[in-house]
């Protein structure tokens, strides 16, 4: 990921933020960022570990200043930073398992662009994903969501099996856990509700189906299906290692009636979820258990809502046979 100032030589910038700009592309021109956004804290697929990766490029970064106590200096900053004093992790590793995606969370308004995807065990499967490509277009999303739970969490679960066959203690518990995930993984690529994607300014037509999501759509709706998953460990972060502070909640302001007919967006048209349970799911759609949309237009936009896959391709059919 590169940010505006990265990409803009034309953005005024102090000296001091061009400098650093500069130092950043030759950081990038040295090969550390990772090809395809799936980074895993233990060694996959003969990647080397999160650890390893981050204490290179700190390295490379800091040239001659690196040592053993920059390294111990900059735990303590974070810890300073986000916790105060007396939370100091004691290590790399030990930072990233326990502590990098709350602090990343909270140091991005709970709009995190790298997701610490786990199995609930500390010593188990745990990867920190890119969240753009996890949204990238062209089927890149579904592509990386894939690899991640089929060829590297795949091979992780061949690993765990021949440790539990030649008795390696603890293998059992890793094996349960990881199958658990990528259960769940494969439910988000699904994309049935809860783990589905809904976009409230979208006709049901161009709903995704499955894990096809849009990164213009935002974070705060693309990370719904994870949160939503069965829960791990920390209460309502789903298979995220903490719980970022998004809610999809009714927001304020009222939908324009001339730009929301009722075919197409029927969740502006008399849905109240919190009242009527039953409207949650496939309001208004052509499903045989689904509420239909009242009369009465309201516009209030609702966020919590969910739709099958089999109402999203009713409305696509029904679409392309209006365009005949």
């Amino acid at each position: 990921y590169r940010w505006p100032a990265e990409l803009d030589p034309e953005m005024r910038l102090s000296a001091e933020a061009r400098s650093l700009v500069e130092r950043s592309r030759e950081l990038d021109a040295g090969g550390f960022a990772d090809n395809d956004g799936i980074v895993c804290l233990s060694s996959v697929r003969g990647e080397a570990s999160a650890t390893d990766r981050l204490r290179t490029l700190l390295t490379a970064a800091s040239g001659s200043e690196w040592s053993a106590a920059r390294e111990r200096a900059l735990l303590a900053a974070a810890a300073d930073a986000a916790h105060g004093a007396g939370r100091r992790r004691a290590s790399l590793d030990d930072w990233l398992r326990e502590a990098f995606f709350e602090e990343h969370c909270k140091l991005f308004q709970h709009r995190p662009f790298v997701w610490h995807v786990w199995d609930g065990l500390r010593e188990g499967f745990n990867a920190l994903v890119s969240y753009h490509r996890l949204t990238g277009p062209d089927g890149l999303g579904r592509r990386t969501l894939e690899s991640l739970t089929f060829t590297y969490l795949g091979e992780w679960i061949e690993r765990q099996r021949a440790a539990r066959q030649g008795g390696q203690e603890g293998a059992d518990a890793r094996l349960a856990a990881a199958l658990r995930l990528q259960e769940e993984l494969k439910k988000i690529l699904e994309g049935e509700p809860p783990y589905d994607i809904f976009v409230r300014w979208k006709p049901l037509r161009e709903q995704p189906v499955g894990w096809d999501p849009d990164v213009n759509d935002g974070g705060r709706l693309n990370i719904r299906p994870f949160l939503m998953a069965e829960g791990i460990g920390r209460q309502g972060a789903g298979i995220l290692r903490w719980k970022p502070n998004v809610k999809w909640t009714k927001d304020r302001g009222k939908e324009p009636h001339s730009l929301r007919p009722r075919a197409d967006f029927p969740w502006f048209w008399s849905c109240d979820p919190e009242k009527h349970q039953r409207h949650r799911t496939d309001f208004g759609a052509e499903t045989p258990s689904a509420i239909p949309a009242g009369e009465a237009f309201d516009g209030a936009r609702w966020n919590e809502l969910h739709y099958s896959r089999a109402a999203k391709e009713l409305a696509r059919k029904r679409a392309q046979r209006g365009s005949k």
